[in-house]
């Protein structure tokens, strides 16, 4: 046991260093993110992908910078341990009245795991749990600006206070027509509002921040009457003029659930106080873990602490095995999961089959590059983790014994603490929301038997939201590779995402190809291809055989998407990325827009 002292004449003096560290990360955090109402503004579209990507680096560069720091002043690795648990002592007490605590402890963590050897990664050393708390944390200096916004409206003056709502963010360029706009928010909010009979404490909470992805600027409250809450977003694009209109009115839990999406990029957002924001979103989406919100808001290793501390919960208070995933084995990825935790697990195996020609490195980067990249609402996000210990008996024997054969280099088994309990160490590891695989969904469908109304509607659906989710992905230059079923998964929101990214590219860097007609009758009855072949070359209208197996499945999928099956449809897209053409992905359906005939911007 460590004792309780504060003697050590330099911990005190690395705990600042430390603070100083998370200080400049945070500073530079939100500076970009303030950037972005600029270049909202401006409509600075390729500057606020930068941005959003650049971001993205910024937490390990400050880590590192930090690092070399402790090591070149302190010489911090040669320090005994009985110091390092002082330094964590003074750093709880100068975090105290600080405004972003929880994300200072991550950052000690990440700092402290680079030094201390992974023996001593708990609580003593490192936050294993959370000693500062943000309940009720808000900026108290005289003229800071509160998290959210909260306005009092009579029935009588609801347009009047809604464009006062709008005003205040004080966006520095005109909007198309304010008051058609307001009329149109009006019209889709008043119908909720009449239902409720008005109480003393009606109002309209607003965050202080708006929500900036991509081409979209997005206002995030709640209507609040008696006991009953209603969440909102308003969606504010750009007009082709460049002047500013509400292309929608988001109402309910589902529409910010989906506006919030694992599946798409980071949102930029100016906060004081994160904790602050998070907990109003949470009231927004409780079914939402906190974890996600985090990570929604660019605070992703916030996030990714927070999901493991959960993760090392949910393993105390369960009991059932970690085990190979449901599924057609994958030839890169081993797959495995908890079946009461709502997650997968990934890893990249040591040694792939012929036909993959890849390397771990080269996988590695794929996933990295969906990090970085708009994700439109189509590709899952990815936490990823190193050393991470999981207990030797909740890995059923079948689990262990394919980690052991396909990924040896990724897994060592030991005791940590010498007391007989054993730890498998995954060195490198993926976690992924759990979906339906879609092929397994198909199938259930198909199983059913089509002549169930219900059934018939799920394979439409499916085929329909396949379609869909590969256009929206080549919108945002990115084509999937291996475009079979089983590498993509639908959502409990239906919505299909992929999830296997080891065969992904730039659209712009592949060569779409039609098939060459055969030069005799030999090549037209050889099953080889006889044709030359280049690495990147694709040739749409082989999807086909692979895809569209079933008679009622090449039916909807033709009826719906068959210009996914000529070299014309990618090639076009090609040209207009290559222009400097920025897609629309709307985190909504058309049929939500106020002027679904306007069109892309």
């Amino acid at each position: 046991m460590v004792v309780n002292r504060l003697d050590a004449p330099q911990a005190w003096d690395i705990a600042k260093a430390m603070v100083d560290g998370f200080n400049r990360h945070y500073f530079l955090f939100r500076t970009e993110s303030a950037r972005a109402k600029h270049r909202f503004e401006t409509q600075d579209w390729h500057g606020q992908q930068r941005a959003q990507r650049e971001r993205i680096e910024f937490y390990d560069l400050r880590v590192r910078e930090c690092v070399r720091r402790l090591e070149k002043e302190f010489r911090a690795g040669q320090l005994p341990m009985a110091v390092w648990h002082q330094i964590k002592l003074h750093y709880i007490g100068l975090l105290v009245e600080h405004r972003q605590p929880e994300l200072a402890e991550t950052f000690f963590n990440s700092v402290t795991t680079k030094i201390l050897h992974r023996t001593h990664f708990h609580n003593d050393f490192i936050f294993v749990r959370p000693a500062v708390s943000t309940e009720y944390l808000e900026d108290h200096d005289p003229g800071a600006r509160a998290s959210y916004r909260a306005y009092y409206p009579r029935p009588e003056s609801l347009r009047a206070t809604m464009r006062r709502v709008i005003e205040d963010f004080d966006l520095q360029c005109p909007f198309e027509d304010l008051d058609r706009d307001i009329g149109r928010v009006h019209a889709a909010i008043a119908p909720r509002i009449a239902a409720f009979t008005l109480r003393a404490n009606f109002q309209i909470q607003v965050l202080a921040s708006l929500f900036y992805r991509n081409k979209g600027a997005y206002l995030v409250g709640r209507v609040i009457n008696g006991y009953t809450e209603l969440p909102f977003a308003l969606p504010i694009l750009h007009a082709e003029d460049g002047r500013l209109f509400i292309d929608a009115a988001l109402f309910g839990e589902d529409d910010l659930l989906a506006l919030f999406s694992f599946a798409r990029a980071y949102f930029m957002v100016d906060m004081d106080v994160p904790s602050a924001y998070v907990q109003f979103l949470r009231g927004l989406m409780p079914r939402k873990p906190v974890a996600e919100l985090y990570n929604a808001i660019g605070l992703a290793k916030q996030g990714k602490t927070l999901f493991y501390r959960e993760f090392l919960s949910h393993l105390k208070h369960s009991s059932d095995t970690l085990r190979i995933a449901p599924g057609i084995k994958g030839m890169v990825m081993l797959v495995f999961d908890l079946p009461s935790f709502p997650y997968v697990f990934k890893l990249i195996k040591d040694r792939f089959a012929p036909q993959k020609e890849t390397t771990r490195e080269q996988v590695q980067s794929k996933y990295l590059l969906v990090k970085h990249h708009d994700r439109v609402g189509r590709m899952a996000d990815t936490l990823e983790y190193s050393l991470v210990a999981l207990p030797r008996e909740r890995f059923s024997d079948e689990l262990l014994a394919e980690l052991l054969k396909e990924a040896p280099s990724q897994i060592e088994i030991s005791e940590r603490d010498g007391d007989g309990r054993q730890e498998v160490i995954i060195r490198h590891l993926y976690i992924e929301r759990r979906m339906v695989p879609l092929n397994l969904y198909l199938q259930e469908a198909l199983d059913a038997g089509l002549d169930q109304p219900a059934a018939r509607a799920q394979v439409e659906h499916a085929v329909i939201e396949y379609g869909n989710a590969i256009k929206d992905m080549v919108a945002a230059n990115i084509f999937p590779g291996d475009m079979l079923w089983k590498n993509f998964g639908v959502t409990r929101g239906g919505r299909v995402v992929f999830y296997d990214y080891d065969e992904i590219e730039y659209v712009t860097d592949c060569h779409f190809r039609a098939v060459p007609a055969p030069r005799s009758e030999e090549d037209e009855l050889s099953g080889e291809v006889w044709y030359p072949v280049g690495p990147r070359d694709v040739f749409p209208e082989t999807f086909a055989p692979f895809l569209l197996g079933h008679p009622a499945v090449r039916d909807i999928f033709l009826r719906h998407h068959a210009d996914l099956l000529t070299p014309e449809y990618w090639q076009a897209h090609q040209e207009r990325i290559r222009q400097g053409h920025l897609y629309d992905v709307f985190p909504y359906g058309v049929e939500r827009r106020f002027s679904a005939h306007r069109s892309a911007v």
